[in-house]
């Protein structure tokens, strides 16, 4: 296991990259639609951390050939919620960019899908594949699973409502016993979704146990649009394995929190050459220039930058939207704010490395901008 890894790091106080025997991917990157990507492998949606400033860092490393928003609810695109609307922002920088949504009526998620195409993104995404209790009880999720036919009527009525690609985002199935993401996605397919996302757990497994990525192969032997996997991909090395499995792409969801250069290093090895390798300099540097763009957050933005659904101008936003009031409120509201998004990305980001545990420790503790910046400087550089 490679050092990236392990946590371990080398004389120069570097973290080690996968270094294995250099070898090549020639299969061109899919199409979704007519959207053609420039790498198979992009990242996945996570609810309160795949944020457009984190997306457009990950952009920045290369290797990523798609973004897929956090997931954003069809009631709150089509009734203009101010809570829910900021998860569907995106820059040009981004792009291609998927924006998911959730929902479980036809109506409204065609109303939905008209609003993501009228903010200028490239697919809109489906979300089948969310096991959280308060998203599947209202026939929304992995809770659409249980009911292909109803699915189906979702993405028939989307595609029919816009011209840009729908896709869908399901799992394995709901248990064991209802494995039916084969089944699901022939249905999807002859309804018009352009592609599927095959996450290889059920719902009820959640995040435990492993993805099944023999079923995703099998899945992209069922149908003739380009079929994503997912779960489990946590090094570069896994990103190409999964590629040659069967699926013409990969969305890496918690391997990129803990490694934002993942995608860029599965592109080297694709190409035949060895992996980059990612120092712990580097590591803090992407920290602070998160922090950065966190803070920057609408701050002498130009014209058109932020692509933005309606109602989400700050004439707007309620002051009692205590979410959209710390993206736009006094300095001292948005540094707590930002504190936050640290701690939670360094949940993930500093495990495994000598010293981490104390890291988290001491950031969690933190009260202000000033500190989280030093604490980095003492840990990474």
């Amino acid at each position: 296991m490679s050092a990236l890894a392990t946590g371990t790091r080398d004389a120069e106080g570097r973290a080690g990259s996968p270094s294995p025997a250099v070898t090549t991917v020639t299969a061109a990157p899919p199409k979704i639609g007519r959207i053609a990507l420039d790498a198979p492998a992009g990242v996945a949606p996570m609810a309160g951390m795949t944020d457009t400033a984190f997306r457009r860092l990950i952009k920045r490393q290369g290797g990523c050939g798609l973004v897929v928003t956090e997931m954003v609810s069809s009631e709150g695109l089509v009734r203009g919620i101010d809570r829910t609307l900021e998860f569907a922002e995106y820059t040009e920088e981004e792009r291609p960019v998927s924006i998911q949504i959730f929902g479980g009526d036809p109506a409204k998620m065609a109303d939905a899908a008209r609003v993501v195409e009228g903010m200028g993104a490239d697919i809109v995404d489906i979300n089948m594949g969310c096991p959280v209790p308060k998203i599947a009880k209202h026939n929304a999720g992995c809770s659409l699973m249980r009911d292909p036919r109803h699915a189906a009527s979702i993405v028939e009525a989307m595609a029919k409502a816009v011209k840009i690609p729908v896709t869908v985002k399901m799992r394995a199935g709901w248990t064991d016993a209802e494995i039916n993401a084969p089944t699901l996605a022939r249905m999807v397919e002859d309804a018009g979704a352009a592609a599927v996302t095959v996450h290889g757990r059920t719902a009820k497994q959640a995040y435990t146990g492993s993805s099944d990525w023999s079923l995703i192969a099998h899945v992209a032997s069922q149908v003739s649009i380009p079929v994503f996997g997912s779960g489990d991909c946590t090094e570069p090395e896994h990103v190409i394995d999964r590629l040659r499995s069967g699926p013409e792409g990969v969305l890496v969801g918690r391997g990129v929190l803990r490694n934002p250069w993942i995608l860029a290093q599965a592109a080297d090895l694709a190409a035949g050459r060895a992996a980059r390798v990612i120092t712990m300099r580097d590591r803090g540097q992407f920290l602070l220039d998160y922090i950065q763009l966190l803070l920057n957050e609408r701050i002498d933005e130009a014209e058109g930058f932020r692509h933005v659904a309606p109602g989400t101008s700050d004439e707007e936003v309620s002051p009692a939207d205590a979410r959209a009031a710390s993206l736009r409120a006094p300095k001292r509201g948005r540094e707590r704010w930002v504190v936050n998004k640290i701690r939670a990305l360094n949940g993930w980001y500093s495990k495994g490395y000598e010293g981490g545990a104390d890291f988290r420790a001491s950031v969690n503790r933190a009260e202000s901008i000033g500190e989280v910046r030093d604490l980095v400087a003492q840990f990474f550089f």
